[in-house]
């Protein structure tokens, strides 16, 4: 009986809070340029994620360097309504060496969370990629992986995961030499360990590089 009535609750605070959504339509001036559908409430409904460049300039110059944002969305009798939106989360279109060879940022929807891709160049034989994992949970959505790659053409490829969820770090870095008559050559490292992060951030107080950590045995720190 005890949990039925928390199911009826449940259902009627859902019900509520989809009645105050508001509809969505596309803003005036932005351009769509990534979308995936997928139940991220466990609801059996797909909901409906986009990534949009706004109409907003991330600079005062001529440069095409746009701030993005994305909308989840649910469908509600028929009609997409604004369930979350997020202006913190995503590089502008200008990120990078080469922005204008940038991929679109990439959405993925599995086992009710979604994660959103960023790759660029940090210059002409770096790259960067990031993967964000966001779950909906206690009435928001939290931060629950970061995937981190830096890679060189041929010098290096570093790797930093974390699951926040578990507090499971793995830490990769594989070295090698575009000189092929280099002779000291760093050593690899593999470590994996458990990190006690105290709290989940929501997705909306997120921004990539913000927060840190210290790794245990090495004399540096992971962003994230």
């Amino acid at each position: 009986m005890k949990k039925l009535f928390s199911l009826i609750v449940s259902l009627l605070i859902a019900g509520l809070q989809a009645q105050s959504l508001k509809d969505f339509s596309v803003p005036k001036g932005y351009q769509k340029i990534a979308e995936a559908q997928g139940d991220l409430d466990k609801d059996g409904k797909d909901e409906t994620v986009i990534i949009f460049n706004t109409d907003k300039k991330n600079n005062l110059d001529d440069r095409d360097d746009f701030l993005r944002s994305f909308f989840i969305l649910k469908n509600i009798d028929g009609k997409l309504k604004i369930w979350k939106e997020n202006n913190t989360v995503l590089f502008s279109s200008g990120m990078g060496f080469y922005p204008e060879d940038n991929a679109p940022p990439e959405i993925s929807i599995k086992n009710n969370s979604f994660s959103i891709t960023q790759i660029f160049n940090t210059n002409s034989r770096h790259t960067q990629t990031y993967k964000h994992t966001f779950r909906f949970q206690n009435g928001d959505f939290y931060l629950i992986g970061s995937h981190d790659r830096f890679e060189d053409t041929c010098d290096f490829n570093y790797l930093n995961e974390i699951n926040f969820s578990t507090g499971k770090v793995i830490v990769d870095e594989e070295h090698s030499s575009c000189d092929e008559e280099e002779r000291v050559i760093p050593k690899d490292i593999h470590k994996e360990l458990t990190h006690p992060f105290k709290t989940l951030i929501r997705m909306n107080n997120f921004t990539i590089g913000e927060k840190k950590f210290k790794i245990p045995g090495l004399k540096r720190e992971i962003y994230y």
